[in-house]
């Protein structure tokens, strides 16, 4: 259940009630894809650093260790020590970036497994029943992500295909939820708007998946290779033909600025890969923009990451020492990069969140945004 808090201007402040507890949005989510955060991050970390929600990934659970696997170790949460919510993606991005393994069809997708290239077969039915048994909080629908660029026609029937899945998702969910061995019976399922850069489909299809009547809404199939302003154009013309009642998840974007921007756009969650990913390439987000540690300007600055920030790496080691243990290819120095990372997302919700309330959602943005070019980065 979704309770719309406050706005200021198009920026929502709210909170998202499920089974594992509330949400406060806006909300970032932190990608754990295979049940672990990249960079040796653990669920214990998460919690010490503000994390409210992990997302993790059904086509690759799927693969490994098996989702029936982790149903009969009572569940995702269990399996990861995790008692907070958990999003699962449907597996629908893999159409798409697994690309030259895959066989789009009406009844659903023939994968060749990226790990062992054994045959898989995933389509609506088959996503909710693997996500059914890892019992995550919140269930994406199967959708296919189109390639960008495409024709109109490709999207067109795209788009219809992703439609007429969301339908036997919900009627498979609905079916899921009513069994008796079912972990999370109270289990929630998102629709996702596509149509790619094509302002009038996105809308349509926006207005068509509203009829569903789900827990919340994501748009998908953003940031594929679109400009940021076309980006920001689609997000701007499709929210409002959302649910006004229900969240919207921008999915797999993005950086700082692109929050900034999606928030000011009536968004409420996020998730992407960046953090942990540029954390892993020595790469740090600060207040004032993104920092290569690998850089030799640092061999000798005995100075945190950001002066003032208290994330555990922060708070205890030097950008030398960190920028030591990334030369020595020390697994403690990812560790301690990618937490400082996620600490910086998590953190940046919790102000957006404030301002928002404060009615000062205008100046901070202006001011956030300030801060990141002063690095060279928005």
């Amino acid at each position: 259940m979704y309770k719309l808090i406050c706005k200021d201007g198009n920026a929502k402040r709210g909170e998202f009630a499920t089974v594992h507890g509330v949400i406060q949005t806006p909300v970032f989510m932190n990608v754990g894809t295979v049940g672990a955060i990249k960079g040796a991050v653990s669920t214990m970390d998460l919690k010490e650093i503000g994390t409210q929600v992990e997302l993790s990934n059904t086509y690759h659970l799927h693969v490994r260790p098996g989702d029936e696997v982790v149903k009969k170790l009572g569940g995702l949460h269990k399996f990861m020590v995790w008692d907070r919510p958990i999003l699962t993606d449907s597996g629908g991005f893999q159409v798409f970036s697994l690309a030259g393994l895959r066989k789009i069809k009406e009844e659903g997708v023939y994968f060749n497994s990226h790990v062992d290239g054994r045959k898989i077969f995933m389509g609506p039915e088959e996503s909710m029943r693997i996500q059914s048994n890892l019992a995550s909080t919140i269930a994406m629908a199967f959708d296919e992500c189109a390639p960008h660029p495409c024709t109109r026609e490709y999207m067109e029937n795209s788009v219809a295909r992703t439609t007429r899945w969301l339908a036997r998702c919900k009627g498979e969910m609905a079916r899921l939820n009513s069994l008796e061995d079912t972990q999370n019976r109270q289990q929630m399922l998102f629709g996702i708007n596509q149509g790619g850069t094509f302002e009038d489909l996105r809308i349509e299809h926006a207005k068509r998946i509203s009829e569903f009547d789900l827990d919340g809404y994501a748009i998908g199939g953003l940031a594929v290779g679109e400009s940021h302003e076309e980006m920001y154009h689609i997000i701007e013309k499709t929210v409002p033909h959302l649910p006004g009642d229900k969240p919207v998840y921008l999915m797999g974007v993005g950086t700082p600025a692109n929050i900034l921007e999606a928030v000011d756009r009536g968004v409420d969650f996020f998730d992407c890969v960046y953090p942990a990913r540029n954390g892993r390439h020595g790469h740090a987000y600060t207040n004032h923009g993104k920092m290569n540690l690998m850089n030799a300007k640092y061999e000798l600055d005995s100075e945190p990451i950001e002066p003032g920030c208290h994330c555990p790496a922060c708070r205890h080691y030097s950008r030398a020492y960190i920028r030591h243990l990334l030369k020595a290819k020390e697994m403690l120095g990812l560790r301690l990069l990618v937490t400082h990372n996620l600490y910086f997302y998590n953190k940046m919700m919790e102000e957006i969140r404030q301002a928002i309330e404060k009615g000062e959602y205008a100046q901070y943005k202006k001011r956030k945004l300030a801060g990141f070019m002063e690095g060279g980065e928005a």
